[in-house]
């Protein structure tokens, strides 16, 4: 992740232009200390993998609600791996009105979750939080074995509930496993 926040950008491939709730999901991931970039409506795949890429996000959520989703989330998913941007990577989620025939396919194409209408932002927030702490608090505690980190950046780290167990005895942490 970069820095000490966790990064997201949420996009609105296509034509689209209900942004509502795009905005609140934004506002909702901000309000709990997440870095977000929402760039204006009607992004092109390229521009949306552009801003990611750009933008070194941890995160990017998708959101449409006019239909095209199986057309622009795959050339958004080819964009970003144009870039060398993986699902390995960054978290992909989507966000909308999505049929249910087409979840699995978006999830085989690296989406990790789709969120319908009437999803909760608390829903989201705790998906991102478990995606972080999954994907980044075993890589810092690897790198940790080290020493590598200054006490301030673990402490941060700690502070977002990423990787409290593993802040060493000595630094006031539960120590290494």
């Amino acid at each position: 992740m970069a820095e000490d926040k966790i990064r997201v950008l949420i996009a609105k491939p296509g034509l689209d232009g209900h942004d509502r709730g795009a905005k609140v999901v934004a506002r909702a991931l901000r309000d709990v200390g997440m870095e977000v970039i929402y760039p204006r409506i009607r992004q092109s795949p390229d521009m949306i993998a552009e801003a990611a890429l750009q933008e070194d996000v941890d995160v990017s959520g998708l959101s449409i609600l006019s239909g095209a989703h199986m057309e622009l989330f795959p050339r958004v998913v080819k964009a970003l791996r144009d870039r060398d941007i993986t699902p390995d990577e960054v978290l992909l989620f989507a966000g909308g009105i999505v049929p249910d025939a087409d979840i699995d396919p978006l999830k085989q194409a690296g989406f990790k979750a789709i969120f319908g209408p009437g999803t909760s932002t608390e829903d989201i927030i705790k998906f991102v939080r478990d995606w972080a702490a999954k994907a980044v608090a075993p890589k810092i505690h690897d790198l940790d074995r080290e020493h590598r980190f200054e006490r301030s950046f673990l402490t941060d780290m700690a502070s977002m509930g990423l990787m409290g167990i593993c802040i060493p005895e000595e630094w006031g942490g539960a120590g290494m496993d």
